[in-house]
């Protein structure tokens, strides 16, 4: 089995085609950061607007470098949610018409499902397992016992982790995507330099230990929290640049 999956859910116009659920047949990606970057960020407008631009040459070439035709495609799958709702559109709308057109079925995906999945296409993993999903303004981490029982665990109650990274990026003038400055500067820097607050929330077991009762009674356990994390990020910056001498 043959299938043409898109994605258009943020900056990115992406197509592939898998064959029997692991082998990629190719995968195309376009890139939209030059067209961000002098914003420090995406813009919704630019990126819907790039999608439709980009997303039949994206498609065609992804068949091509498959070689195949749409004929030979057993079905279309696409990114539905969550993301960008004039990106998810564009790709929505290519994806449904195309399968209308050729008759092929329709399968919608939700992307952070896809970002779990996809960790089966390195290895063969036993469930059940943990699953730690960091993608865009999500941070969850989740229980798969199953192909299609998944239980979140924790979740952000504010701040992502990768806006965290943006933001502080952004202060500090890295452009976009800073997230990758951010990283290779920590490679050399000194870890002792600054104490920031754990990005987690733990009001009622301030000894910190993972019990599992404890768990199980309360189910925002696991819940993390990015936005003062950020702000002391910000904040030791501000005092690195303008110090108060006593």
């Amino acid at each position: 089995m043959k299938i043409l999956g898109i994605e258009s859910s943020c900056d990115e116009t992406a197509a592939a085609v898998v064959e029997n659920g692991k082998t990629v047949l190719s995968n195309i990606v376009a890139t939209q950061i030059p067209f961000h970057t002098m914003y420090n960020g995406v813009v919704p407008e630019i990126a819907s607007r790039k999608h439709t631009e980009w997303i039949f040459p994206v498609v065609r070439q992804a068949l091509g470098e498959a070689r195949l035709t749409i004929d030979e495609i057993d079905g279309i799958a696409v990114t539905n949610r969550p993301g960008l709702m004039g990106s998810l559109l564009v790709g929505l709308t290519f994806a449904k018409t195309l399968a209308w057109s050729t008759g092929k079925p329709f399968i919608a995906v939700n992307h952070m499902l896809a970002h779990l999945y996809a960790s089966h296409l390195a290895a063969d993993i036993a469930y059940p397992y943990l699953g730690l999903l960091v993608s865009g303004g999500h941070s969850i981490i989740c229980k798969v016992s199953g192909f299609d029982h998944i239980e979140v665990l924790g979740t952000t109650i504010d701040d992502a982790v990768g806006e965290a990274f943006d933001k502080v990026a952004k202060f500090y003038g890295f452009g976009y995507p800073g997230g990758v400055v951010i990283d290779r500067l920590a490679q050399n820097g000194n870890p002792k330099a600054a104490r920031f607050p754990m990005p987690a929330i733990d009001k009622q077991n301030r000894s910190g230990s993972a019990d599992a009762k404890f768990a199980r009674d309360n189910p925002h356990y696991y819940d993390v929290s990015y936005s003062g994390l950020k702000t002391a990020v910000i904040n030791q910056i501000d005092q690195f640049w303008n110090p108060v001498f006593e």
